[in-house]
């Protein structure tokens, strides 16, 4: 179809305190680049429980990013998951059908496998995903593919949390060789904030994988590089994960 034809869909972020996001640039940009008509907006939620608003006051949605904290929380407001975002548990992608059915899908673990295969080597077998919310979730997945055995910390206790923080020691940091930031600790603006880990633990055998992407170079990152680590931020992730969000929409 000729680019004169094509009508103008609205596409969107769902998210809290969003002003930031990577996801409006990222698509003004685009739309722009391929001379599309096409809009992106934020939809700044104070709570889940706006999001049938949305529909109410915006026509010709077609599509929706989710960010924190509502990836898991915007669940029951879907008509169906895809057979991936119900295994992981999250969902940061939407597609409006055409008969206006909301389907759920999840393309951070993709961004996330796709962003770490060129740095893994062959030692690279035991990980730590730091933060136990919604981006974790995708986080795990991408690393059972990849046959990385992993563990959580956090804060607190939970079935699912191996560690909380207080109990990681130089040794159990040297044991796992992936370290992966899923909390928003050190997001801009308290970029003075990292994960409280035994960095000394940390060697050039590590990498360090925080998905935050503002600043470009989180304290956590900083620290890791400091002990010759590999470091990877978001940024790289973010963008796979929209190329298969947009991939998703016009399928």
């Amino acid at each position: 179809m000729d680019n004169g034809q094509k009508k103008s869909n609205k596409y969107g972020l769902i998210g809290k305190e969003i002003d930031y996001s990577f996801s409006r640039g990222y698509f003004a940009e685009k739309f722009k680049t391929k001379n599309l008509p096409h809009t992106y907006v934020n939809f700044e939620l104070q709570d889940i429980s706006e999001f049938e608003n949305i529909f109410q006051d915006s026509e010709n949605i077609k599509g929706l990013n989710v960010t924190i904290p509502y990836k898991e929380d915007v669940i029951p407001f879907l008509d169906k998951l895809d057979k991936r975002a119900k295994k992981i548990g999250a969902v940061n992608t939407i597609k409006i059908s055409k008969k206006g059915k909301r389907i759920g899908y999840n393309t951070d673990y993709f961004g996330f496998k796709e962003s770490l295969k060129p740095h893994l080597k062959k030692h690279h077998k035991k990980a730590l995903i730091l933060g136990t919310g919604g981006a974790s979730k995708a986080i795990a997945y991408a690393l059972k593919q990849l046959k990385i055995n992993f563990h959580f910390v956090s804060r607190t206790k939970k079935d699912t949390v191996k560690f909380i923080y207080s109990e990681l020691t130089e040794t159990i940091i040297n044991e796992h060789q992936i370290l992966i930031n899923c909390s928003p600790v050190g997001t801009f603006p308290n970029v003075y904030k990292y994960p409280n880990i035994p960095y000394d633990g940390v060697t050039e055998h590590h990498i360090l994988y925080d998905l935050i992407y503002n600043p470009e170079e989180t304290k956590f990152l900083q620290l890791g590089k400091s002990q010759n680590a590999t470091t990877i931020n978001g940024l790289k992730m973010l963008e796979l994960q929209a190329e298969k969000s947009w991939e998703i929409w016009n399928s």
